[in-house]
């Protein structure tokens, strides 16, 4: 076995003795410098770079503004949407039962106007079974552009009853209402002068105008009694009539 002598590998390339030699990619003699990327790479990679990271900032920052967007038409609609169930609600579960104001006058069971209604309404439930009323006194209005709801701690008011205010929907405009009376007609105000103080209207048309969604429009059928020539065709066939309610579909 042939021991090679140390730079015998050198003379055979025509190098010196103790001739560095580069290894790897850079072997040859001819091959351009080795030591890394050149400024003009580096400022082409940075440039691409910051191109890259600005669409994708821009999209990010698109999805960002596009979701809190929706999260915000979302949150304002389940508000449009309770607004509007506890309105239908509380005219579905109108009760007829009159009471007595704060100098002891009598009140309908339904006083309403064409921009508020207050009513007597059944299902204010005692979890504890307390002894009071399960009939609770509840209005409903416009003030400084939000839907109200009021209600009364007490029926048959004293001197010092006020109403609790919970405000339920922002951005409100106006509250319109009619009133369907036993005749088929439509009114204004309730009750109308022929009215009881304890008669229920048959239906109640209530608009609600808002910044968003524009005009908001219900029918809402209340629980009342027949229509007087029904009572009087009943008692006339010997047919006990009694109060009962108006279906709801």
């Amino acid at each position: 076995m042939r021991v090679r002598k140390a730079g015998e590998r050198d003379e055979r390339r025509g190098l010196a003795p103790g001739t560095p030699v580069a290894t790897g990619p850079c072997r040859s003699p001819r091959a351009p410098a080795c030591g890394g990327f050149s400024l003009v790479e580096i400022l082409v990679a940075l440039v691409v770079f910051a191109a890259l990271a600005a669409i994708t900032w821009g999209a990010l920052g698109q999805v960002v503004r596009v979701r809190g967007e929706l999260a915000a038409q979302q949150d304002r609609f389940a508000a449009v949407v309770r607004a509007m169930g506890d309105l239908e609600r509380d005219l579905r579960q109108s009760v007829s039962r009159p009471l007595r104001g704060h100098q002891g006058e009598l009140l309908p069971a339904v006083a309403g106007r064409n921009d508020r209604v207050e009513l007597s309404r059944i299902g204010f439930a005692s979890p504890r079974a307390e002894p009071r009323s399960h009939v609770e006194r509840v209005g409903y209005a416009v003030d400084a552009g939000e839907l109200v709801r009021e209600r009364w701690p007490v029926l048959d008011r004293a001197a010092g009853s006020t109403p609790e205010r919970r405000r339920l929907l922002e951005g409100t405009a106006a509250l319109h209402l009619r009133y369907l009376g036993d005749g088929g007609q439509w009114h204004e105000q309730w009750p109308p002068r022929e009215a009881r103080p304890g008669q229920l209207p048959r239906a109640i048309e209530w608009r609600l105008v808002t910044s968003d969604f524009g005009e908001l429009r219900r029918v809402v059928l209340l629980p009342s009694s027949l229509p007087a020539r029904a009572a009087e065709a009943g008692a006339t066939a010997g047919i006990p009539v009694a109060p009962v309610g108006i279906g709801v579909p």
